[in-house]
């Protein structure tokens, strides 16, 4: 069954040579393997490959999130590398100085190089 398989997420990339040093020298994540058809990178127990199209940075949703134990912590470092994190006001969702409260965890987005909504998430 898939349910008990890795997820591998896909990341869309217009520029995949800037979209791999952001996620190697800004995120921290070591390439796995590099091909003309993307770069894939381990992440714990799953990973996540950088394909090149022109699409990416459209969707206007979140790709993927990453869950931590300190999100402030984590938005200190990435902050201190550049990130900024995103401001949201919607009905049901606002965030503080970059964290939303959702239930009993707290979320916080940024985007990459490419323009992809990316997440972090501690969960309550």
């Amino acid at each position: 069954m898939v349910s008990k398989r890795v997820v591998i997420s896909t990341i869309p990339a217009k520029d995949l040579a800037r979209a791999g040093k952001f996620y190697s020298e800004i995120l921290g994540f070591e390439p796995e393997s590099e091909t003309q058809a993307g770069i894939t990178c381990k992440c714990k127990d799953s990973a996540f490959c950088l394909y090149p199209t022109q699409f990416a940075g459209t969707a206007q949703h979140t790709l993927t999130s990453w869950r931590t134990d300190s999100i402030e912590k984590d938005m200190e470092e990435l902050r201190g590398r550049g990130v900024k994190f995103e401001e949201y006001d919607f009905p049901g969702l606002k965030t503080v100085n970059g964290i939303a409260t959702i239930g009993s965890g707290t979320s916080a987005w940024f985007k990459d190089s490419e323009g992809n909504i990316l997440a972090i998430v501690q969960m309550g």
